[in-house]
């Protein structure tokens, strides 16, 4: 059985590389499909990296009307306190609101002149309010625009918040849809040419297969070395793509890793290097694997 196994092997690689032009293209374009994946999926994580980045950073701001009391905005606060849906509350007071904003305009005198000259304290009360979810933020919204508080809250910029997340996962969902659409194509072109790649194989080697059927070798004799032929190009296409994205996330990561949520990318590929070799070799075995076994079993019966 060894030795069966081993003159399987050894005419697999045979094959392979007496087809040497047909193999470089069959690899090559199983290489870009890799490819394609790769960066598809380094993509979706950085694009559910940002998305979590910008659902952590949105809260709800409840501004309060300028006559409506401290107590008053204690009490909304107290009432929300008690929302399932509530993580955290934040109150910033008229003065703190003041205080903050003459620091973040410092540099501005001619601001800061005419809010001296005003009589009263313009910037309003407010309640920074965390979710445990974004989903969440509909019904907490819902809760203040009840009519207990119409009285004395002048605006919640939930909406504002709630569009830029909206619009933000339209894309994010766009863009993988389209990968996929791509990554499907780019499959079948692999699946066609890996499965005329073992068919022409097979007609090259039709009189070696005509006589070892001659001197009695099993079907699964005749057959493992097209499998191993097909096994091979996915085998050899996963490492030439690993060869590519390795100096390529390593240039390209210094210039685009301040950009991006996920830090620095190469880093990132390197320590989830064994992950991707491992994806990728399935995604090409089971690419070349299949191909190879359809045109067998299609054409093999016909040498």
């Amino acid at each position: 059985m060894f030795t069966s196994f081993k003159r399987i092997l050894k005419w697999g690689v045979t094959n392979f590389w007496r087809n040497g032009w047909l193999s470089t293209a069959t690899v090559s374009i199983m290489v870009l499909t890799l490819l394609v994946i790769t960066v598809l999926l380094m993509v979706n994580v950085v694009a559910n990296a940002v998305l979590d980045n910008l659902e952590n950073k949105i809260d709800i701001s409840v501004y309060f009307k300028l006559q409506t009391s401290e107590e008053q905005v204690l009490e909304v606060k107290s009432q929300l306190e008690k929302l399932q849906e509530v993580e955290v509350i934040t109150y910033v007071s008229q003065n703190e609101a003041l205080i903050s904003f003459k620091e973040k305009h410092k540099d501005n005198p001619v601001l800061l002149q005419s809010l001296e000259e005003l009589d009263i304290n313009p910037l309003e009360a407010s309640l920074n309010i965390k979710a445990h979810e974004t989903n969440q933020y509909a019904s907490i919204t819902q809760f203040l625009e009840s009519v207990h508080f119409k009285d004395i809250i002048d605006k919640v910029n939930y909406l504002q918040n709630k569009d830029v997340i909206e619009k933000l996962s339209k894309i994010i969902t766009d863009v993988k849809m389209g990968g996929m659409i791509i990554i499907l194509l780019l499959v079948l072109i692999v699946f066609l040419v890996t499965f005329n790649a073992i068919r022409l194989a097979i007609y090259s080697s039709r009189e070696e297969i005509n006589v070892m059927r001659l001197v009695g070798a099993s079907n699964w004799f005749i057959r493992g070395p097209f499998l191993v032929e097909g096994t091979l190009y996915g085998v050899i296409a996963t490492i030439v793509t690993l060869i590519i994205l390795y100096p390529t996330f390593y240039f390209l990561s210094p210039k685009i890793s301040g950009f991006l949520p996920i830090g620095n990318v190469f880093s990132y590929f390197v320590a989830n290097l064994l992950s991707f070799f491992l994806l990728l070799l399935v995604v090409g075995v089971v690419l070349g694997g299949f191909s190879s076994f359809i045109a067998v079993r299609k054409y093999l019966k016909q040498v």
